[in-house]
């Protein structure tokens, strides 16, 4: 192995290293909520449009694999029918209950809500780390009253 290869592979070890290392734990505030935002606004637009394709390219590879874009259509079509649309989440800001953390598995859990009225928005997601940054792995969203 030529020198410049061995060089060229500590590079890219060191530069990896960190992002392992990171996602081993809760992103920033803003990352999350940036995270949770761009989650939510994918599902929401495929639930508006009925298209699946994004959200499904966006989930983490066992996730495509166990839900092709027809299941995901057919799985959230209550919101699709029902004509439910929560884009006003872009404008405000999560509250997280419990706190967000990664689990012994590895899993980053974000749980809380949107303070939207009428209803609001609550969800529940699950990510895993994939190529270097968190992929949906579980969602579950709910709409409904204040509690």
């Amino acid at each position: 192995m030529t020198t410049i290869v061995r060089v060229l592979l500590v590079m890219a070890l060191l530069l990896t290293a960190p992002l392992a290392q990171s996602q081993n734990k809760v992103p920033s505030e803003r990352a999350l909520e940036a995270l949770v935002k761009a989650t939510l606004l994918t599902f929401n637009d495929a639930n508006v449009t009925g298209n699946y394709e994004v959200f499904h390219a966006k989930l983490s590879k066992p996730f495509r694999e166990q839900f092709s874009v027809e299941r995901l259509a057919r799985r959230f079509q209550d919101f699709n029918k029902k004509h439910i649309d929560f884009d006003i989440v872009a404008a405000l800001k999560p509250a997280y209950d419990p706190a967000p953390k990664v689990d012994d598995d590895g899993k980053l859990l974000v749980k809380g809500l949107f303070p939207t009225e009428p209803k609001q928005v609550h969800f529940s997601l699950e990510f895993i780390p994939s190529d270097g940054e968190w992929k949906l792995i579980g969602i579950n969203v709910k709409i409904g009253d204040p509690n």
